[in-house]
């Protein structure tokens, strides 16, 4: 079987740190920007959070930083998991620059260290599509519940899975049967930015898109109790659903 997580790590260190100083710029420029106004960084999803400053995060698959440092410019004590050395280049560059900590941690999401980070977290955020990389939902639930403390607040923004059978979002992912187990490869985020003699060459991720139930049931098996779960506007098609928030307490 082939190891999935590694075939994502070689996708997502591939040529990352300099797509990230061409698409986000410089990371003094970046710093420049994000202290200039963090909370539009974090957009919509601030008001998931009932508090910012003095708050412990968990930022999964944090890649370059771009939620992380706002986070932490606003008073949280941001970690950062993420599987991608070169997204901790880049992100701690920014981090410094900003003249915010960050404690970036490269490795496999479903391998943190419980004895030091088990329990350890207000707020376990994320966003940006992540759930696909991660083959067995409950797996990846069930270390979720794990890093919060008693009480803490799991924040879930990712693509909707609306997006299986309509690329409402424009990422030129494949689509397939809303009902769908299969494990497929595709292209890197990054890939659809190159031109077609560039973009061949990037490493295929490998993904599992899952249903609106299989998502909930996931973080309701892992002893989650759920709050609330919104659905928001595609960004080219509002009239299709893209992206959904979904907010949960460990008790």
């Amino acid at each position: 079987m082939v190891d999935y997580i590694a075939q994502n790590k070689r996708a997502w260190e591939y040529n990352a740190y300099d797509f990230w100083c061409s698409h986000n710029g410089a990371p003094a420029e970046l710093a420049e920007t994000l202290k200039a106004d963090p909370l539009r960084a974090i957009r919509r999803h601030a008001v998931y959070f009932d508090a910012i400053k003095g708050m412990r995060v968990a930022n999964i698959c944090g890649s370059c930083g771009k939620k992380a440092i706002p986070l932490a410019l606003m008073g949280a004590d941001v970690t950062v998991f993420d599987l991608s050395a070169d997204n901790c280049r880049y992100a701690t560059e920014v981090a410094a620059a900003a003249g915010v900590s960050l404690d970036y941690q490269v490795g496999n999401v479903l391998e943190i260290d419980m004895t030091r980070y088990g329990g350890a977290f207000d707020v376990v955020f994320m966003e940006g599509g992540i759930l696909s990389y991660f083959h067995d939902i409950r797996e990846f639930m069930g270390v979720m519940h794990g890093l919060l403390r008693p009480g803490g607040k799991l924040i879930c923004s990712d693509f909707h899975p609306f997006n299986k059978i309509n690329d409402a979002l424009g990422l030129e992912q494949p689509t397939m049967s809303y009902f769908s187990t299969e494990v497929y490869e595709s292209e890197m985020a990054h890939a659809r930015f190159y031109e077609a003699d560039v973009r061949r060459n990037f490493p295929k991720c490998s993904h599992r898109k899952y249903t609106v139930s299989e998502i909930i049931n996931a973080a309701l098996g892992a002893s989650f109790t759920l709050r609330r779960f919104d659905e928001h506007p595609a960004w080219f098609k509002p009239e299709l659903p893209g992206e959904f928030t979904l907010v949960a307490v460990r008790e």
